[in-house]
């Protein structure tokens, strides 16, 4: 990514900037800087040409997802009781591997050892983020998972027209792509992945992040995220998230059904499994679009937003089994449906892309999600009584009536840019939490 430096120039060469406006144009370049260093990836359709071309992508999708295989079954041979005597398995090992592996193998060996090299960086990296503690032990990769791919480390891209590029694949050649985005970010990428979901080709372009656009504004917002609404302002707006139709949903269904009564590995359940991957991309498309333009219009209305931080993952575990005590091997009822249809309601709102689209695009401030829809908003009363119901909101204390979901978006905002702000004993801290947590949970008379 380029930095221009042209704003530092203009300051440098007007008498009237003072050191101190010199230094603030500094410091905000190089917190653009900072903000570079991540990345980010531009995804593009792919159109490859039937025949050699989209078989020389299907193979390389087949020798990535064998060599990640292969060489996770070789790391797990190395344990604790074999350290002493056997050389530890790392890339560097994987890679010589490989490469007498490619000498012995000529099927292997049409392949291309830029994408095999790749499957092994990328099962470095999994470990790595396994020890580090960010991710679950890696798995194997299924040959029926919906989406394959494979890394192209050295790219090259070139613009064919107004509409369409290409970009060079080992072993494929060039193959074409839709432009949707500027010319200039797409040079600017250094590596891609090439992947098909469900019959669909794209390919990733890792860049460097766009610049935050700084909104005319010094207006903050509150958001709270829930099921009803997926996301509610503390202005008052309310956003939904997309499904599928009334008529889609049917279709659906009986896809299910018709799946569940044909045999496996039979042709016909192939191409029904098809359909239903073609209507869940179909899905997974729009309620991408519904986040990019919800985020865009809340970063472009705001300079700050606040949001809850929620454990996505904790309330969207299944209902734990409860054994009956006086039948061994007999369960009881435990709400385990109701819970599923919770999950899934929950998965269908986006939570987590939508917040992380939004902390891309917008600076962002997390606080906890304590007590936020049984506090009143506007006297401070916290009460289990106070929240009627999903949508309705009536403080015991003092009266106040608003939307459920707005009076907890105003309390996450006033928490994030009011509380957090004011003077210890006042504020957030945890003899204000303690007050909160000791707060009455019956209705004041």
């Amino acid at each position: 990514m380029t930095i221009s430096h042209s704003s530092v120039d203009q300051v440098a060469s007007e008498d009237v900037a003072s050191e101190g406006e010199l230094s603030e144009c500094m410091s905000g370049l190089l917190s653009v800087m900072r903000a570079s260093i991540s990345v980010m990836s531009i995804v593009q359709r792919v159109y490859p040409v039937e025949g050699a071309q989209l078989d020389a992508l299907v193979m390389h999708c087949d020798h990535a997802r064998l060599v990640y295989n292969l060489g996770l079954e070789q790391r797990s041979w190395w344990t604790q009781s074999r350290r002493h005597f056997r050389q530890k398995i790392n890339y560097v090992s994987q890679a010589a591997d490989l490469t007498e592996a490619r000498r012995e193998f000529d099927w292997l060996r049409a392949g291309s050892t830029v994408v095999q090299q790749g499957a092994l960086r990328d099962l470095d990296r999994a470990f790595t983020n396994f020890f580090a503690r960010r991710a679950w032990y890696p798995t194997f990769k299924k040959r029926s998972n919906t989406r394959q791919g494979f890394v192209v480390r050295d790219l090259a891209a070139r613009r064919v027209n107004r509409k369409w590029g290409e970009i060079l694949v080992p072993k494929a050649g060039w193959v074409r792509f839709r432009i949707s985005r500027a010319w200039t970010d797409i040079c600017a990428a250094t590596s891609a992945r090439v992947a098909v979901t469900n019959g669909r080709w794209t390919v990733s372009l890792t860049t460097p992040p766009a610049v935050r656009k700084i909104p005319d504004t010094t207006a903050v917002v509150g958001i709270d995220r829930g099921v009803a609404n997926s996301v509610a302002t503390s202005d008052g707006r309310m956003f939904h998230a997309p499904g599928l139709t009334a008529g889609e949903q049917t279709r659906f269904l009986a896809l299910q059904q018709r799946l569940a009564r044909q045999q496996k590995g039979s042709a016909n359940r192939e191409r029904t499994k098809a359909k239903l991957g073609r209507l869940r991309l179909r899905l997974a498309d729009r309620r991408g679009d519904w986040i990019e333009q919800t985020t865009t219009a809340l970063a472009s209305a705001y300079c700050a937003a606040a949001v809850e931080k929620l454990a996505i993952a904790n309330r969207t575990r299944r209902a734990k089994p409860k054994p009956d005590p006086d039948r061994p091997g007999a369960f009881l009822p435990n709400g385990g449906r109701a819970k599923s249809g919770l999950n899934h309601a929950i998965l269908s709102s986006c939570w987590g892309k939508f917040a992380q689209r939004l902390d891309h695009k917008m600076s962002v401030i997390v606080v906890s999600a304590a007590y936020t829809s049984q506090q009143c908003s506007n006297c401070g009363h916290t009460c289990p009584d106070n929240r009627d119901s999903q949508a309705v909101f009536r403080c015991q204390g003092c009266g106040f009536e608003h939307h459920a979901d707005t009076n907890a978006a105003i309390n996450i905002r006033d928490r994030a840019f009011i509380i957090d702000h004011q003077p210890e004993g006042m504020s957030g801290d945890r003899v204000h939490q303690s007050r909160l947590r000791a707060a009455p949970t019956t209705s004041v008379p």
